[in-house]
């Protein structure tokens, strides 16, 4: 089996059964370690296909946030449990200690295993990513000089942004042949993401959908990035890159949206989400 680890990773909590360490807060370091089925294709550099990092750092941030532990061995219990809800994993280790107690580290060292690797019985991670919300923005709105602002009330707003964009106003090279015209106006688009991330630089431009889950969760404006998801979704979109605003309708559904705004005069005829269109004048642009 392969194995991701987590060392010494060191946050402050209120943790601990005595009376002394009740209402305080101390530090505590954390080592995990996680066995994992071997990939049963090739990995291929991508992302997408391998047990994230994050999972580690956030069934630890699960653990201390659900309630206050007397008990070191219940935090651990917890943590390993909720790291075994992931199907890639077959095996967790986790290695929780004091380090203010005394002059060295107290701790406990647990391991657990899932049955045969499949997520424990009766039981299923929850989806916690935040629903987001999905803009598209025309080139007029991406050339706009009130950009700044509305982006400015993305952030503000209550579900993270992730920005869409279509076609670049140059022209995009035809190839005469439908496949590699989609690729190319796959690529076209990721151009213009790239224009839009340089006029502001809260915009992150992001392909995969990992980095787009914790880009979600952290907050932050991504700008979607369409090549990888599209070619590697198993159900296609019907709409290619040259219908931009279809192709945001089919992505908003994918990453279960909130809503799907377009800033522009137009708006999909079919789209699994609620689509909001609104006039530049509207947003301030």
């Amino acid at each position: 089996m392969d194995r991701i680890s987590l060392r010494d990773y060191v946050i402050e909590a209120d943790i601990g059964a005595f009376q002394s360490e009740r209402g305080g807060r101390q530090r505590i370091r954390f080592n995990l370690a996680v066995d994992i089925k071997p990939p049963d294709m090739p990995m291929e550099d991508d992302v997408d296909r391998i047990l994230s990092y994050d999972c580690l750092t956030e069934a630890i941030s699960f653990g201390i946030s659900t309630a206050r532990h007397n008990l070191l061995e219940t935090l651990a219990e917890q943590i390993a449990e909720r790291i075994l809800l992931e199907p890639q994993a077959m095996r967790a280790y986790v290695r929780i200690e004091k380090l203010d107690r005394v002059a060295g580290a107290l701790g406990v060292e647990i391991a657990r295993s899932s049955s045969g690797g499949s997520p424990l019985p009766d039981r299923k991670k929850p989806d916690e990513t935040p629903a987001p919300l999905v803009v598209y923005l025309s080139n007029r709105a991406i050339g706009s000089p009130a950009l700044a602002k509305f982006l400015d009330t993305c952030a503000e707003g209550e579900n993270p942004v992730i920005l869409c964009v279509g076609l670049p106003k140059t022209p995009v090279p035809h190839t005469g042949d439908e496949l590699t015209q989609r690729r190319v106006n796959l690529l076209a688009i990721e151009q213009n993401a790239w224009n839009l991330a340089g006029r502001d630089g809260r915009c992150m431009v992001i392909g995969s959908r990992t980095e787009l889950n914790w880009s979600i969760k952290h907050g932050r404006i991504s700008v979607w990035a369409p090549s990888k998801i599209v070619l590697d979704s198993v159900e296609t979109p019907a709409n290619g890159p040259d219908d931009p605003i279809a192709l945001a309708a089919w992505f908003s559904g994918l990453m279960r949206a909130s809503r799907l705004e377009v800033i522009d005069d137009a708006a999909p005829g079919h789209s699994p989400v609620q689509v909001l269109v609104r006039e530049l004048d509207d947003c301030g642009l």
